[in-house]
């Protein structure tokens, strides 16, 4: 199956836009990128060095620069930091030059995911904290209307099933891309 679009999946941390972009990649054949993954290997630092040093507002800047960039590659799935819409550039760019798929979950399911990640800690920062439940309630709030404004396409990821997601997921975006490509 070919897509020939940008994929750009936006989402809350644990809502699996990594899990789903490297499937998604997988089953499209088209390259993925993690935009976080991409800031780490350019800046030669974890991201919660860059947190440290710079703060939250260094962070967003060049994640900022990274997403100006990726978005004009073609034929790529691109998965974004938690945090990426918060930038009216980052959503302008995501919705110019691709589809954009905000991967909802609820709030349970977040909190589930990311309490198993200990590890990512330096990937995220922001939720390097004791209650991860009430920083995921306040980001999401936060968050919410941004990604709902942003995307082209919502998904409900709060799946089991990681096989019939991605068809499904495969499915809205043809659907999308389909209607999106006819003009009367």
């Amino acid at each position: 199956m070919m897509i020939d679009q940008n994929i750009f999946l936006i989402g809350m941390p644990g809502s699996g836009k990594s899990t789903v972009g490297k499937a998604l990649s997988k089953h499209l054949q088209m390259p993925f990128i993690d935009t976080d993954e991409e800031i780490v290997k350019r800046n030669g630092v974890s991201i919660a060095t860059i947190f440290e040093i710079e703060g939250e507002a260094g962070f967003r800047q060049r994640e900022t620069a990274v997403i100006a960039e990726l978005t004009t590659l073609t034929s790529i799935i691109l998965a974004t930091g938690g945090g990426a819409i918060l930038s009216a550039e980052n959503c302008t760019n995501l919705r110019a030059n691709g589809v954009v798929v905000y991967l909802g979950a609820d709030i349970d399911v977040l909190v589930q995911r990311t309490s198993r990640d200990k590890g990512k800690r330096n990937k995220r920062p922001l939720l390097a904290v004791n209650n991860i439940d009430e920083r995921l309630r306040n980001l999401l709030l936060i968050r919410q209307p941004l990604y709902l404004k942003t995307a082209h396409i919502l998904v409900d990821a709060n799946h089991t099933n990681r096989a019939k997601f991605i068809q499904h997921l495969i499915q809205k975006i043809t659907a999308y891309t389909c209607s999106s490509q006819t003009h009367y």
